[in-house]
């Protein structure tokens, strides 16, 4: 059946408020014009509202947990699956069972383990990895301590036509750090890691990248100090991205200072000054993708002193509405912030998706970007509520969300 959608702002998409986006099945045929083929089954986006965008629907690159109902929410119809399972995602079958695991409410996007169980030592079977559906490979949430193995990671993956997602914090460094050293974590008498433990393994693992050739995506970056390193990297002409989590651009250490565990992330959250960099980060390009770090975690595992809660946070259903805030904030344009949340995470994984394009699969949203609600813990339809954001006034609601041409409910 051939749909179409008029009379709308349209983000991410070359068109005009007048423009009319048409999908038959699964992919967009046109976007840009008001004609629309005879029997079109036509919607008239501004009887749902003044403030009305079409967009496309966000590609969430490096989530824990496939968590279908905050998915919906937040407007994700597709995640990069991290490796960190149980099983860990290092085999063929499983990683194929990881992408069977969302249909047909979402596309799930193996993202596969570069060592065997994620220990750090033996490279896992990358080439089969890829056969099997994997769309990069990555370290998990942890850093390969063994210069000589994170080469071989790097050169195996770029044999492969693999990204390599890593994690970017030394853990000689950190240990068992659950904040960032700091005037909050000595006030609060917490485990701490300096934030110099990101830039050493952005260092080392820039410098194996550039003489392997493989493309590098560090999951977060959160310090000026790894900024800096990202940026000469990029100008260099190094295939190197970064990502980041709305957390750590609109929250300091200085939201941990009640102990309060759903503050406990990581990366640790950073000082104010690294936040204003992260802000400046996303502002200049240096920042290529928002995630949510989707790590929905139950009480049984924050209930408890904040060294021994476990880090994470439910991050899916508040990505949209916390990332247009700096649209608001006049931090970056629309189009930029729909590049950051669907077609640069696309890029990396090697998708032809995250755009409003003809050919391209329609999976697009429909969204009220003024509509105002607060983050509730009590109210989230995450696996589990933890998040930092409780009872943070934001606005920006999902009307409606398709897939593939198919309107997801």
């Amino acid at each position: 059946m051939i749909r179409a959608f008029s009379n709308a702002r349209f983000a991410g998409a070359q068109a005009d408020d007048t423009s009319t986006l048409v999908i038959d099945a699964e992919k967009i045929v046109s976007i840009g014009g008001n004609e629309v083929p005879a029997g079109t089954d036509l919607t008239d986006c501004s009887t749902l509202g003044r403030s009305v965008l079409v967009a496309p629907a966000i590609i969430d690159l490096g989530v824990f947990a496939v968590d279908k109902a905050a998915c919906r929410a937040g407007g994700i119809v597709r995640v990069g699956l991290m490796p960190d399972q149980s099983p860990v995602l290092d085999d063929p079958g499983i990683i194929q069972r990881a992408a069977d695991m969302g249909k047909p409410d979402i596309w799930v996007h193996p993202i596969a383990a570069a060592t065997r169980g994620l220990t750090g030592t033996d490279l896992a079977e990358m080439a089969i990895a890829r056969d099997a559906g994997a769309r990069a490979v990555a370290t998990g949430r942890r850093w390969i301590a063994d210069s000589g193995v994170m080469r071989r990671v790097l050169a195996y993956a770029h044999d492969c036509d693999l990204t390599v997602i890593t994690h970017a914090e030394d853990a000689g460094l950190v240990g068992a750090a659950v904040a960032t050293e700091g005037e909050t974590a000595t006030r609060l008498g917490l485990p701490s890691a300096p934030a110099s433990a990101e830039a050493l393994a952005i260092a080392r693992d820039l410098l194996l990248a550039e003489e392997t050739g493989a493309r590098l995506h560090f999951r977060q970056v959160t310090t000026a100090a790894g900024f800096d390193m990202v940026r000469r990297a990029k100008a260099r002409g190094l295939p190197v991205t970064c990502g980041i989590t709305p957390a750590h651009l609109f929250l300091s250490d200085n939201a941990m200072s009640d102990f309060r565990t759903f503050a406990h992330l990581s990366p640790a959250l950073r000082s104010e000054s690294d936040r204003q960099a992260a802000l400046a980060a996303v502002a200049d390009g240096t920042i290529d993708v928002l995630c949510s770090g989707h790590d929905p975690r139950g009480p049984e595992e924050k209930r408890l002193p904040f060294a021994d809660s476990s880090a994470g946070m439910a991050g899916a259903e508040t990505l949209l509405a916390l990332s247009l805030g700096l649209v608001r904030d006049d931090v970056i344009g629309i189009d930029r912030l729909f590049a950051l949340l669907a077609a640069n995470p696309a890029n990396i994984l090697g998708l032809e998706a995250g755009a409003l394009a003809p050919g391209a699969p329609a999976d697009f949203m429909l969204l009220d970007w003024e509509a105002p609600w607060q983050i509730d813990t009590d109210r989230m339809v995450a696996k589990a509520g933890n998040t930092p954001f409780d009872k943070l006034p934001v606005q920006g609601k999902v009307l409606r969300l398709f897939k593939g041409g198919t309107e997801l409910r």
